[in-house]
């Protein structure tokens, strides 16, 4: 008979799960696995993994219209929509397998079906409708001393914006469409309404974004956002902010969207298909989560700074957990959460330093505080801001568009926040992470010789405007 006992049981496979697995397994924990649906979760198979290979066909398809640019030729550029998505599903696919192999290295039990937590230290396990793979246990009751909820999210959804899978998507439908649609309306101007605004309107489609809130990308520095908006703008995407959805008629092969533009007029507006892009929902239904004990609050379960819920041996990490909804906030909670059962006194996440990034055209990446935020807590700061257009790789690139801004503290030089857009800034803002993880100031920063030429030299160029010494501009 198989064993059913364990150390650890991780409820969820996406990033969050399956990383906080293999620690536990590198920790000497006796570690297992609960999916029901695939390996990697969300991320992997239908998020993070597989748009970023949208987007990149979509990028190179951009720049292969825009040969000329650089000098170079290509006649009647074209592309397959259903090659596209394949080449994205076989990423996914990839990926997905790899997750099976690191599982099968680190020695963990995969346990395939639906999860529900019966008491502490005790998991049922209900048949799934997905195959299992090869070598998973199946249905069951399973015992831990510790079970780690990691269960993630999924689309929220909006009265009167439900979807249907064939006139109005989720990200699941938009990621995988049967036709390329020629117009589209994207509900939500976060980082997954922006993505796939970027995504459709590079391959044609006439896009329309609407957002509730006052500008596009809540979440983003406002100088940040209003830069990307006149760069989307200027690729003909249409955005109306401080504007709501409130009606969707469904027709035959086309949906007629009512919207009230926020300044006392209503518009009409028919397009092909509607992304609800309104954000996601923690997965915290059907756990038992009730029954254990388990406090949640704002469909997140509460947890404390090492993931530990109200129930001892009971533990949440990753978009179950809150916000901020990230995968690497996920893998990192969860490598705190067994190190922390492990007795290795791990540091508590800071909330501020987990990175955000948005891959649409142009690229956002931002840390820490925006300038509004700092401003509201009441600290004096520094701002420096440096342009791509002084920089020479930038310009090398046919990439001169963009902007790097930093926050300092004027009191202690601290680094309080940075924000970029432009190209490949998801890959910069790193170095901004690590200084402000290492706590240093701005003057080491300044000490510091940074390649050239690069990218990455607007990040000191930033850093010296804010202390009135930039270079280049």
């Amino acid at each position: 008979m198989a064993d059913t006992n364990f150390d650890i049981i991780i409820i969820g496979s996406g990033p969050g799960g399956y990383v906080t697995a293999i620690r536990a397994a590198q920790l000497g924990f006796k570690a297992a696995i609960i999916e029901r649906d695939y390996l990697g979760g969300i991320c992997l198979n239908w998020g993070c993994i597989p748009t970023k290979a949208l987007l990149r066909s979509a990028e190179i398809f951009h720049y292969l219209q825009h040969a000329k640019d650089y000098g170079l030729s290509a006649s009647n550029v074209t592309f397959d929509p259903s090659a596209i998505v394949k080449r994205s599903r076989m990423v996914s696919k990839r990926l997905n397998d790899g997750v099976a192999f690191l599982m099968k290295k680190n020695k963990v039990t995969v346990i395939w079906g639906e999860a529900t937590v019966d008491a502490p230290g005790k998991v049922n396990v209900k048949a799934s409708k997905n195959e299992a793979p090869k070598g998973a246990l199946g249905p069951g009751s399973y015992e831990a001393k510790h079970i780690i909820l990691a269960t993630g999210a999924r689309p929220r959804v909006l009265p009167g914006l439900e979807p249907d899978k064939k006139l109005i998507w989720t990200y699941f439908e938009a990621m995988a469409p049967e036709r390329m649609p020629k117009s589209l309306l994207v509900v939500g101007s976060g980082a997954i309404g922006i993505e796939f605004a970027s995504f459709y309107r590079t391959l044609g489609a006439e896009v329309t974004v609407v957002e509730i809130l006052p500008q596009i990308l809540p979440v983003e520095d406002t100088e940040i956002a209003a830069f990307a908006r006149k760069a989307f703008e200027k690729q003909g995407i249409k955005i109306m902010t401080g504007a709501k959805v409130t009606k969707l008629d469904r027709k035959a092969d086309s949906v007629s969207a009512t919207i009230d533009d926020g300044k006392g007029g209503v518009q009409t507006l028919t397009v092909d298909r509607v992304i609800s892009a309104v954000g996601v929902v923690g997965n915290i239904e059907n756990l038992g989560l009730e029954k254990a004990g388990v406090k949640t609050e704002r469909g997140h379960i509460v947890v404390d700074p090492f993931n530990r819920t109200s129930v001892p041996g009971i533990y949440a990490i990753g978009d179950v957990a809150g916000p901020p909804l990230l995968a690497h906030k996920a893998e990192h909670e969860g490598v705190i959460c067994v190190e922390a059962i492990k007795g290795l006194h791990p540091h508590a996440m800071d909330k501020r330093l987990i990175p955000g990034c948005t891959y649409c055209t142009p690229q956002i990446a931002s840390v820490g505080l925006t300038e509004a935020a700092a401003k509201a807590k009441n600290i004096e700061v520094r701002i420096g801001k440096f342009p791509f257009a002084g920089n020479g790789k930038a310009i090398a690139l046919g990439e001169d568009q963009g902007l790097v801004k930093v926050i300092f503290d004027k009191m202690t030089g601290q680094l309080l926040g940075a924000h970029m857009v432009g190209a490949e800034v998801t890959e910069l803002i790193q170095g901004y992470l690590v200084a402000m993880n290492l706590e240093t100031t701005e003057e080491e920063l300044m000490h510091t010789v940074f390649p050239h030429p690069t990218l990455s030299e607007m990040m000191k160029e930033a850093v010296l405007d804010a202390y009135g010494r930039v270079l280049n501009v």
